[in-house]
């Protein structure tokens, strides 16, 4: 293959920043010192209490300095990060570096980053401070183009540096009249309280109560926002007596305390008593969750001892409505989190229960129930959605696992085997080896267990090229699969040791192999085993030429799937089946074959399924003559590959056809046309090579305001975006489209981040540039 010499952007999708859906207050100064220090200094670190707002601040200059990276400003949210040693990884995954072989995450990224120039926001390093130093000190020097901006409650301490303390909002000097000017705390708070009650505003009458709480507040911003919450039932006179009486009696309490920490710390516990004991109870239980939660997990975990499970809904509303949780939309679902400082809080507050181990377990456990269900369950129609829960809830899995793993090593590789093709599909593939080994480096038990997770660990390592490793794992897994009498393990044991031998060239031994493992799954009624032996076997036959037995072998895989309605693994067996009928000359049934597998890998998000595709397509572009397009495929394959950290990843029999077609596509179209076609794919973003791929429409059009426009927006969004452009507020336009405020405001969060925008500036400029010219 092509070494490739372009930018990583170009095989990563930048997934742009967080649209700020309430406004940014103030911070015009501290927006323009950060910018000076970070044009001076690859290293600046923002300090400052929690709540102080330094996310907000971050991703602001991050907005406004975008336009100098061109690979890219990449936020890394490291708040629900437990384990410090997983940093690296943490960061691979954020950058969409789906690397698949077994070195260091550290080694990879400098590799990958090298020559990148990009932004990197690691936000909330406190409690992996030492990691993020040393991670910070290692890529620096390595990548020149890279430059670091974190948020911390403490600098990291590294030698190049640049720190900035970020201040509470500015506050008004003292009592004021008529109409001078508001103060940034003044100004949060009177926008936070009209979104609660719609028409609130600053006037004569309240001004200087409004006044004087922020002041009580210390214009803490986060403090702010969660006293406005309070005036969906008191008013701010009620509000600004509250505050008084809980306030004085911590003015009274340690002078060494900062007063913003004694302040924060009041409100919450304030915002604590103001919930039912059953809220508290469970705002208690749900903290130990580290990412979200949905429904489910709330009423299996936090249910029992003082709640029943009936009560857990109306519990999680009273919460969403007091601020405590936090409601978002997710692909498979509604799902709640808490805020991390509202987190820590509740965990404080479990540990003091008493409740804490016994939650923990319960929490353990149904992580547990899930990856076993799911495994159960990934041979059937309802794939995708299994990989998609399973990757929304990966920092809650990776928490369960360590509880496993500091209870016993068995529980830890028990449930990251159950886990195994959630670690294929994503960008984890490297933590879960981590998670295998780290329990399989204990030999002290001879158990189904080991020797189930030995043969997982030995598929990601096969993935990951080491196949020395695998061998290792593999005659340990059978050896205790025999002595045990296990025929399910032997089975898939049987399946990766053929896997190795093709990996080795050796077609007729992995004949043998796959053909066993089809005996045995067939035997243990294991249809997901028997169709992943099935595919492979084709692919096996195909290699040594028995096109006959390669045909059937993939129409039989299929057929299976079709059977369990399994579409993730018939893709599979579309690929094997395509590649035959491209090696007998059919490449009309090739193509359809993968481009219909290529759908259904691109909706999984399956990058080593999508480059098999995109492999195929490119061989079948040559051989019918389209040496253009071939060269093109290519190029976007380089990315692919690439991104994934090696080429053709298990499937290593089949470079031989990549480098044949590479060779004769050169050479039809000579050096210079070659490498045109080739660059001209690779700078196709991963969406418009796809698109490309399957001819759903032409290469995609170079957006530079020409007429070849198309909008991701629904018609109703792009009716909206353009009330937008003509300057509509968010009740104009809920008055024009006789719709509520908060519907319209929905349309433009979505408007927001389908465009990639940050500002209703963007979307009107957007606007103006999709309307055809007169």
């Amino acid at each position: 293959m092509t070494t490739a010499t372009s930018s990583t952007s170009r095989r990563r999708t930048d997934p742009g920043l967080p649209a700020e859906v309430t406004g940014f207050i103030g911070r015009r100064h501290e927006v323009a010192e950060v910018k000076r220090l970070l044009s001076a200094s690859r290293m600046v670190t923002l300090t400052g209490p929690g709540g102080v707002g330094k996310t907000r601040l971050a991703l602001r200059v991050a907005t406004e300095v975008r336009r100098g990276f061109p690979d890219g400003v990449w936020l890394v949210e490291l708040a629900e990060l437990d384990n410090p040693t997983l940093l690296p990884q943490a960061l691979v995954a954020a950058l969409q570096i789906e690397d698949h072989s077994a070195r260091r995450p550290v080694d990879v990224l400098v590799e990958r980053l090298c020559g990148d120039q990009m932004l990197v926001i690691l936000d909330s390093c406190e409690h992996v401070i030492h990691e993020s130093a040393v991670l910070a000190q290692t890529l620096l020097p390595a990548v020149p183009g890279l430059r670091i901006l974190a948020t911390s409650r403490q600098p990291l301490g590294i030698f190049s540096e640049q720190t900035f303390t970020v201040p509470m909002l500015s506050l008004p000097d003292g009592p004021r009249h008529g109409t001078s000017t508001t103060s940034d705390a003044v100004r949060l708070f009177a926008e936070r309280a009209e979104a609660v009650i719609p028409g609130f505003a600053l006037t004569d009458r309240n001004r200087d109560v409004v006044e004087r709480i922020c002041r009580r507040l210390d214009g803490l911003p986060l403090a702010i926002e969660l006293a406005a919450v309070r005036l969906r039932a008191l008013s701010v006179e009620q509000l600004l007596d509250r505050l008084d009486d809980r306030f004085r009696l911590l003015n009274t309490g340690l002078k060494t305390a900062a007063p913003r920490h004694q302040t924060l710390r009041a409100l919450i516990d304030w915002s604590y008593s103001l919930c039912t004991q059953r809220e508290r109870l469970l705002w208690a239980r749900v903290s130990v969750f580290t990412g979200s939660l949905d429904l489910d997990g709330a009423e299996e975990i936090c249910s029992g001892d003082g709640i029943s499970r009936d009560e857990i809904i109306g519990l999680i509303i009273g919460l969403v409505e007091k601020s405590v949780l936090v409601r978002d939309e997710y692909p498979c679902g509604v799902r709640y989190r808490l805020l991390d400082t509202i987190r820590q809080y509740g965990r404080e507050r479990l540990a003091a229960s008493g409740e804490e181990p016994a939650v923990k377990r319960r929490y353990r456990d149904y992580y547990r129930r899930l990856s076993r269900e799911a495994k159960a369950r990934m041979f059937g129609p309802g794939q995708i959605e299994l990989l998609t829960r399973l990757r929304v809830e990966h920092p809650n899995l990776r928490t369960a696992l360590e509880y496993c793993h500091a209870e016993h090593v068995g529980l830890c590789i028990d449930m990251a085997s159950d886990l195994l093709h959630h670690w294929i599909t994503s960008c984890h593939m490297g933590e879960g080896r981590v998670w295998l080994e780290l329990g399989l480096a204990d030999n002290s038990g001879r158990t189904e267990v080991r020797a189930r997770a030995l043969g997982a660990c030995s598929w990601l390592a096969i993935i990951q090229g080491d196949q020395a490793t695998a061998t290792k794992m593999l005659a340990e897994s059978r050896a205790l699969g025999e002595g045990l009498g296990l025929e399910p393990v032997l089975g898939y044991v049987a399946l990766y040791s053929g896997m190795v031998a093709m990996h080795q060239g050796d077609g007729a031994s992995a004949v043998r192999l796959f053909e066993e493992a089809v005996a045995r799954h067939r035997a243990t009624e294991d249809p997901f085993g028997e169709v992943l032996a099935l595919t492979r076997l084709s692919l096996a036959y195909s290699f040594l030429g028995d096109a006959e037995r390669a045909i059937a072998a993939a129409e039989e895989s299929m057929s299976v799937c079709d059977a369990h309605g399994a579409h993730w693994q018939k893709a599979y067996a579309m690929t094997a089946l395509g590649i035959e009928a491209w090696r007998e000359g059919d490449t009309r049934r090739a193509t359809r074959l993968e481009q219909e597998s290529l759908r259904f890998n691109r909706s999984l998000g399956d990058s080593l399924g999508v480059g098999l595709n995109l492999e195929v397509l490119a061989w079948i572009a040559a051989t019918d003559g389209d040496h253009e397009r071939a060269a093109e495929m290519l190029g976007i394959l380089r990315n692919v590959w690439e991104a994934v950290g090696l080429s053709l990843p298990g499937y290593a029999h089949l470079a031989g056809y990549h480098d044949e077609c590479e060779a004769r596509t050169r050479e039809v179209l000579g050096g210079a046309v070659f490498r045109a076609a080739v660059e001209r794919g690779a700078r196709l973003s991963n969406d418009e090579a796809l698109v490309y791929a399957l001819e759903e429409r032409g290469p995609a059009p170079v957006r530079s305001g020409g007429t070849d426009r198309w909008s991701p927006l629904t018609r109703r969004e792009t009716e909206i975006a353009r009330l937008v452009g003509q300057g509509m507020s968010n009740k104009e336009i809920a008055a024009s489209l006789v719709i509520a405020q908060r519907t319209a405001e929905g349309h433009i969060e979505h408007i927001l981040r389908k465009l990639g925008f940050t500002s209703r500036a963007q979307i009107a400029a957007w606007v103006t540039e999709q309307t055809p010219l007169a």
